[in-house]
């Protein structure tokens, strides 16, 4: 079988990992310069950027790329790209920085640590409120990446970075591989096509219903978890990996899934950050990618199939990607399986369908939820997470 695999999006893996002796030149370096410290989600992008799940991006988006990618969803260069990738921070802290275009300033953990260089090559005030309507579709505050949004300073600070210490955000060691990393396991395995499936919830039988059908035409498939930021009420990653493990387990075939993690922080973009994880996948090394109901929706902001419909507005040369478009799944005791509204022709009667909440309710209260919607393995992890203090 061929190894070859996707090329990654712009054609180049980019590596802006500064190791060895190189590493001691530059973090001596950054000791005599301005320092600017980040924030837990600032930090991620900054580890992402770095080992290339973000290609072609090197850096922090300057204007022109920031403007092109809130009106067209696509770089300056015409490359397809969705979401800003943008190093925010006060005027305050521009101004007390003392840095200006030209200038190296020291990138550094919360605590003050320079890990990384960023060379300032634009600086540009951004808007929210225009922000807020082209990548959320909302300006309403209550939506979480809204609100992260108006948190954040105004002035943006562009540039091609380097990390010479990290990735620092390395959430659950074990399963956390690097683009490069996936995809010299994918080689090494054989595959040559590549599933990606994006989670950043528990997995119940609806999803495992996608995720079989799509591993009938691959060669394997990436579980590939959220495990950065999200929101407070969202289940625990650490939770939600137990959850993973047990199904993978116990229902999977073992030569054909791989589970790893995605240590970025969730957007709750919709639409727009379906585009992003797909393409973020594709640098992982995978050629198709899962797009269910809903994709990164929060509350009732999004349609609950505008995450298929965004994907019109791209040529499949610009994404160079297979995308998997599902219904959703339910359980049909007619049919005597997982279904969609495209496979079934029976009525709701014969429907098993639970909403979010009761299951919550139920796995408080000690109870599983029907097999029908979540496996009992999985039910147990999340069951023995509540009792947890």
């Amino acid at each position: 079988m061929s190894t070859h695999l996707i090329s990654p999006h712009g054609g180049t893996l980019v590596n802006r990992v500064v190791t060895g002796e190189a590493s001691h030149a530059f973090r001596a370096f950054a000791e005599g310069l301005p320092r600017l410290s980040l924030d837990a989600f600032t930090l991620s992008d900054l580890d992402l950027l770095a080992v290339g799940a973000y290609s072609p991006l090197t850096g922090f988006m300057g204007h022109q790329d920031y403007e092109s990618v809130l009106h067209t969803m696509r770089l300056a260069d015409g490359t397809a790209w969705p979401l800003p990738i943008v190093l925010r921070v006060t005027e305050e802290t521009w101004r007390a920085l003392g840095a200006d275009l030209g200038d190296t300033v020291a990138l550094a953990t919360p605590g003050g640590r320079p890990i990384g260089l960023l060379e300032v090559r634009d600086v540009f005030a951004v808007d929210p409120d225009v922000e807020a309507i082209c990548v959320f579709g909302t300006a309403d505050r209550q939506h979480p990446g809204v609100a992260r949004l108006y948190r954040w300073g105004r002035v943006a600070i562009g540039g091609p970075i380097w990390l010479f210490d990290g990735p620092q955000i390395v959430p659950f060691p074990h399963y956390h591989l690097e683009p490069a990393q996936t995809r010299r396991a994918f080689a090494e395995r054989g595959w040559r096509r590549v599933v990606a499936f994006q989670t950043r919830n528990p997995i119940h039988r609806a999803h495992e219903h996608l995720m079989r059908t799509a591993l009938e035409v691959v060669d394997g498939l990436l579980v590939h978890p959220l495990v950065g930021e999200t929101k407070a009420d969202d289940v625990p990653a650490w939770v939600r990996l137990r959850s993973y493990e047990r199904l993978i387990e116990t229902y999977f075939p073992k030569d054909r899934v791989m589970l790893s993690v995605f240590p970025a922080a969730m957007r709750y973009a919709g639409p727009r950050e379906a585009v992003f994880h797909a393409l973020v996948r594709k640098n992982y090394g995978c050629s198709h990618f899962i797009v269910g109901r809903d994709h990164a929706g929060v509350g009732g902001y999004y349609g609950p199939y505008e995450a298929h419909h965004v994907f019109e507005r791209f040529r499949h040369e610009e994404l160079g990607m297979t995308l998997l478009f599902f219904e959703n799944a339910f359980y049909c005791h007619r049919c005597g399986s997982m279904v969609t509204v495209k496979t079934c022709p029976h009525d709701e009667r014969h429907h098993v369908r639970l909403s979010g909440t009761n299951v919550r309710r139920m796995l408080a209260a000690g109870q599983h939820p029907p097999g029908e919607i979540l496996r009992e393995e999985v039910a147990s992890v999340l069951i023995e997470s509540y009792h947890v203090s």
